[in-house]
């Protein structure tokens, strides 16, 4: 009897301990799962906004641009230049007036790098106020003593035919002095600073539309013949330009079509097309700025040779761009932009 009952309990104190043993791994799991859960939810990282390109605010994923300078190339802009080779990859294009009224381009570049840009052409006064606020590499063919030694105070690396290597290279197909060219991934291995280079303008996000009138075409008014039309393209969103009575295609069948288009109605320094004079980029004026398919009216300032040109509409507010190629068109004052609204 005693043994029956001794063996009654024990079965009994088996089955509890059984039955604690598997409630307590039953907690167990629960806990541990409740716990990873928690983890899991507090330790999603928050979504890093894309680096942009400074030049164009466009995204650069990849960071490329963040360990390049800007590289600026002066290139021919007369009939004999045409097509053009590698403006189209540019991130800004400053057209300025030289002498006689012609107009010259200085191509700025620091996204995309063409093995051939050109023609290269001489360097001039105002070269010096363009470059000043991003630094970096410029390229030329030479120039005039007063200009040479006025870009040479600017904070940039200078390379011509005599010192860049292969960077530059005569094309034996072409005339000079429409025949010399220069390779620009070559150029930005010169180790040109600040890296990356400051960013010249504000853009606007892409959800955000511009405001203003709307838009059809408009004509910087460049004189002697090298008036620049820009018309509204709704397809690419872009302002396709013409020169010279015709549609201004790069070499390789590449319209020019930048997302914007800057003009700055500024004072040559010495008169119109006189040969030693310069657009005065320090101070204040009146701002044309298109972008969008619209007109925002305004004015640019720029206190100092090491600030950039700062734009701001009538209300001012600061007139932001969509990111993309930009054209600054250093029209003189006694010059005009007609402009063909939009029904």
């Amino acid at each position: 009897m005693r043994r029956a009952l001794l063996l009654v309990l024990i079965l009994s104190s088996s089955s509890n301990v059984v039955v604690a043993s598997s409630a307590l791994a039953d907690s167990t799991t629960t806990t541990t799962s409740t716990t990873t859960a928690s983890s899991t939810t507090t330790s999603v990282p928050k979504t890093k906004p894309l680096p942009v390109a400074p030049l164009t605010g466009l995204p650069d994923p990849l960071e490329m641009t963040k360990h390049r300078s800007a590289l600026t190339i002066k290139i021919d802009n007369t009939p004999g230049a045409m097509p053009q080779y590698g403006i189209e990859n540019a991130d800004v294009v400053y057209e300025e007036i030289v002498e006689g009224g012609i107009t010259r381009l200085a191509a700025i570049f620091n996204t995309r790098l063409p093995t051939v840009v050109g023609p290269v052409r001489s360097v001039r006064r105002t070269d010096r106020e363009i470059v000043f606020p991003i630094g970096g590499i410029f390229a030329f063919s030479g120039g005039a003593e007063y200009a040479v030694r006025s870009i040479k105070t600017a904070p940039v690396k200078l390379y011509n035919e005599s010192n860049s290597g292969p960077a530059m290279f005569r094309d034996p197909k072409r005339y000079p002095p429409h025949n010399l060219f220069a390779n620009a991934a070559l150029l930005m291995k010169k180790d040109g600073l600040p890296r990356p280079p400051p960013a010249l303008f504000t853009y606007r996000s892409g959800s955000r539309k511009a405001r203003g009138p709307r838009v059809r075409s408009f004509v910087v008014g460049f004189t002697e013949g090298y008036a620049a039309t820009y018309s509204w393209d709704t397809t690419s969103r872009s302002w396709d330009r013409s020169v010279f009575g015709q549609p201004d295609v790069a070499a390789n069948g590449v319209r020019i079509s930048p997302r914007n288009v800057i003009v700055m109605s500024v004072n040559y320094v010495g008169g119109v097309g006189v040969i030693d004079s310069y657009a005065q980029l320090i101070g204040s004026g009146p701002v044309e700025v298109f972008t969008g398919g619209t007109l925002q009216r305004g004015t640019w300032s720029r206190p100092s040779l090491r600030q950039r040109a700062v734009y701001r509409n009538l209300s001012g507010q600061l007139i932001k761009l969509t990111p993309g190629q930009t054209w600054v068109e250093l029209l003189d004052v006694s010059e005009h932009v007609s402009i063909t609204t939009a029904s």
